[in-house]
């Protein structure tokens, strides 16, 4: 149990400035509202127009993928520190792996979701 007790500190210090964080500004920062602070501005100026319309389905399309290829190739951090003591069985199943990702990247190239137009 003692030595857990570093890890359970360090935890409870984290989880209490993310807490004194999130709540702190809530007391510190002032509450004056005003027309012209509430009017939305680009960079300083005034917008040409509003945005309008919603955003393209495509971009979150591009996204996604993005996070899902990210995520899968973290993987192959552990697996190259790990290469020598894996030995062959480990190299067989990164190919698997890969082969697998390589297979959902062909299948998202050929629906053509990586297209900008």
């Amino acid at each position: 149990m003692l030595d857990y007790i570093a890890i359970i500190f360090a935890f409870l210090f984290a989880l209490a400035m993310a807490v004194l964080l999130l709540i702190l500004p809530k007391f510190l920062s002032p509450k004056i509202h005003s027309e012209v602070k509430s009017r939305p501005f680009e960079c300083g100026k005034e917008p040409f127009s509003l945005p309008g319309g919603q955003t393209p389905v495509h971009f979150y399309i591009i996204a996604m993928l993005f996070i899902v290829f990210d995520v899968e190739l973290v993987f192959l951090f552990p697996w190259a520190v790990m290469f020598r003591e894996l030995g062959v069985f480990g190299l067989v199943e990164m190919a698997v792996f890969m082969g697998f990702v390589v297979l959902g990247f062909l299948y998202v190239w050929k629906k053509r979701a990586l297209d900008w137009e």
